[in-house]
């Protein structure tokens, strides 16, 4: 077989080690579209998979493997990173020359393990030359539908689309090309999106007699509009969900008992070159976190905020959420700001404050 020009040769001792290492453990590995599956959701063709007795992992959870030989399987890998922890699942990429593709998916029960796992197993080396390179997954979970109709209202398309398929989790709308409409849909998890992603145009073509596309959603940290400004008023087929285009960038808060954790506490993020002091301290906070997250392509922060209180002091006291799309989990805290500006000064306080916070936690030594 040929790959980028050049000739694919399997090993068969890496083959017969692999054969031996299945029969002696009873393992079970499913192909499943250009990869080879442990765990996780069961093919609805089998009966006796792995059973997980923990809840479905969530965000966070999972890593990603990269830099492996490609004559190297599953009877090296698995094992290796099931000495951190249990599986949930583990992917390893193939294609049909019976090689791998070079990279696979580990996902554990907790993100505390997945990090165990990074930061005792990256850069571990498998043999002479060959480092593993072993970082959080990215764990893509929001398509973007394209070449909707205008006109559709939020809350009747999210009931379709659970209607289509599982694991959706929540909906934007934004202005599409030609005067449509651009759905991003976020899926409980990556795997819940691809079974999502394969059936989602012949469902809406069977439906409703309309074609649209399908892709993940990519992050390019350009500024859009928000669906709330624009004037989409055509009309969508017959029994398509419709009446007014209403949405919100900003998702509902989600308080931690209106405590700011410790800076520590937050996500990371990978870390571009520091910026300067003068920067940290005196600059707009909420565009230099922009900036930071259009450098690391992770898509635009979005905040929301909820009053608490009024403290002792006369303070106002405010819970903030950012969530960062590619960042697995949001960024939650508390803030304080002083009474008699108008509200939109008071959210602008708040949203300072916040992308603050969370650029003190990412450059911290």
């Amino acid at each position: 077989m040929m790959e980028d020009g050049r000739t694919q040769v399997l090993n068969p001792a890496s083959i017969s080690s692999l054969e031996c290492w299945v029969q002696k453990t009873a393992v079970k590995l499913v192909q499943i579209n250009g990869q080879r599956k442990y765990g996780g959701p069961p093919p609805n063709d089998i009966t006796d998979w792995p059973d997980w007795t923990g809840p479905v992992p969530g965000p966070g959870c999972e890593v990603f493997i990269s830099q492996i030989p490609r004559d190297i399987y599953e009877d090296r890998l698995i094992p290796l990173f099931q000495h951190v922890a249990p599986l949930y699942e583990f992917r390893l990429m193939m294609n049909f020359s019976g090689q791998n593709r070079g990279f696979a998916y580990a996902k554990y029960g907790d993100p505390l393990h997945a990090g165990v796992a990074i930061r005792t197993l990256h850069r571990h080396e498998l043999q002479e030359g060959a480092r593993l390179v072993v970082r959080r997954s990215t764990e893509k979970r929001q398509l973007s539908l394209g070449e909707m109709p205008a006109g559709v209202q939020r809350e009747q398309l999210l009931q379709v689309l659970r209607g289509i398929a599982d694991g959706v989790e929540s909906l934007t709308l934004r202005p599409g090309k030609g005067g449509g409409v651009t759905a991003v849909v976020q899926y409980t998890s990556h795997y819940t999106a691809s079974m999502a992603k394969k059936v989602l145009c012949e469902a809406f073509k069977k439906r409703f007699d309309i074609m649209i596309t399908v892709k993940w959603q990519s992050f390019s940290g350009k500024p859009r509009q928000d669906a709330d400004q624009a004037k989409l008023s055509a009309s969508p087929p017959p029994g398509f969900p419709q009446v007014t285009l209403r949405s919100s960038l900003l998702p509902p808060p989600l308080l931690d008992g209106g405590h700011r954790p410790a800076l520590g506490q937050y996500p990371s993020l990978p870390r571009p070159a520091r910026p300067g002091r003068e920067a940290l301290l005196f600059g707009d906070a909420v565009a230099l976190l922009r900036k930071v997250c259009d450098m690391l392509d992770l898509g635009p922060p979005l905040y929301s905020t909820q009053y608490l209180c009024s403290s002792p002091e006369g303070f106002l006291c405010f819970a903030f959420r950012v969530l960062i799309p590619g960042v697995p989990l949001p960024y939650t805290g508390m803030t304080r700001v002083l009474p008699g500006c108008s509200g939109a000064a008071q959210r602008e306080e708040v949203y300072h404050a916040a992308a603050e916070h969370i650029l003190r936690s990412l450059y911290q030594a």
